[in-house]
């Protein structure tokens, strides 16, 4: 009597707990994500294409030519160091700094500007996402990071126009209530030449909630951008 209430317990069990293998599987979880630089570049990367350029992309291992030469930097120009660029060997010889064909891993996007203008007339109006290359390496700094570049070349172009651009992709990018300001600065390889700032989206007038400085903008209520 034992062994026959046992046994119509477990049948009562069994026909409780029964799976109904006709329903459908749990979905499988969703397997990775892209990566954050991934996702920001995108995401700079649609406002740019919103307002009407293209994305070009172009070799990592670049030439003298097209990394220094065609852009304007003179052969004096510090960047052209071997402490601060990456050379490519060949046949076991140090690499000459000063000959256009010599092997270098590029130190900003800004070759395929010339590339760019070399493979079609004006018009143009690219933005050129990808990595580039120093020899730094400290808190602030690391050998490989990510640089995003534009170039417009049409007439009548202003810098009105660029701040233009830039006010529409920094409230894009950190919000509609964003301020955007040029400082005139000098680099031997353009001009005019600026530097960009953003407003600081992490503060109000450069102090947080409890009136303290704010560790981002360190109290400017600025943050440079490019």
């Amino acid at each position: 009597r034992g062994g026959a209430l046992a046994a119509g317990e477990l049948e009562e069990r069994l026909e409780r707990d029964r799976v109904d293998v006709t329903l459908p599987g749990d979905p499988l979880p969703r397997i990775g994500r892209l990566h954050l630089i991934t996702q920001t570049r995108r995401e700079i990367e649609d406002v740019f294409v919103g307002l009407g350029f293209n994305v070009a992309e172009g070799p990592e291992v670049e030439t003298v030519y097209y990394n220094f030469d065609a852009l304007n930097h003179a052969p004096t120009h510090p960047s052209r160091l071997l402490t601060d660029t990456f050379y490519v060997k060949t046949d076991g010889d140090e690499p000459d700094i000063f000959d256009p064909d010599t092997v270098l891993l590029r130190v900003h996007t800004s070759p395929m500007q010339i590339r760019a203008m070399e493979s079609q007339p004006p018009p143009i109006y690219i933005v050129i996402p990808g990595r580039t290359y120093r020899p730094d390496s400290d808190a602030t700094h690391t050998p490989q990071f990510h640089q995003i570049e534009g170039l417009a070349v049409d007439t009548d172009i202003t810098l009105g126009d660029l701040q233009g651009t830039l006010l529409q992709f920094a409230r894009a990018i950190f919000g509609e209530e964003r301020k955007l300001r040029l400082r005139p600065h000098f680099f031997p390889f353009t001009e005019p030449s600026v530097e960009v700032d953003v407003s600081c989206f992490n503060c109000k007038q450069g102090f947080m909630p409890d009136g303290s400085r704010c560790p981002l903008c360190k109290g400017t209520a600025w943050i440079e951008i490019l």
